[in-house]
């Protein structure tokens, strides 16, 4: 390889590990500022849906993984609020059913 091959690879890695950072500091600073709005957005995006329903609600590990950091980093009385606004951001039709198959990950 020549010097100037190298050169451009390595300048590309170090590019790539900055943009890794910035978007690492940006969750992070994100979840501070708003902890409610960092697990809305996580778990909807995790949500596996169409217009009627969501599928993955009881299959999915990272979902309850996501609600477990969220029962130690916000107050009991904000964990049925944070879950229905993730399953309304979904905009589903079967809301309530989504919700009631969620409930027993904030009970355990």
């Amino acid at each position: 390889m020549k010097r100037t091959d190298i050169e451009r690879r390595e300048r590309e890695l170090r590019r790539t590990e900055k943009k890794d950072m910035v978007i690492q500091r940006k969750t992070e600073n994100f979840k501070a500022k708003n902890p409610a709005g960092y697990y809305i957005d996580n778990l909807a995006s995790l949500f596996f849906y169409n217009d009627d329903q969501i599928f993955n609600c009881t299959k999915e590990v990272k979902i309850y993984e996501i609600i477990e950091q969220m029962k130690e980093d916000i107050p009991e009385k904000n964990w049925e609020t944070i879950l229905r606004k993730a399953i309304k951001k979904t905009g589903v039709i079967q809301k309530e059913q989504a919700f009631q198959e969620l409930l027993p990950y904030l009970k355990s």
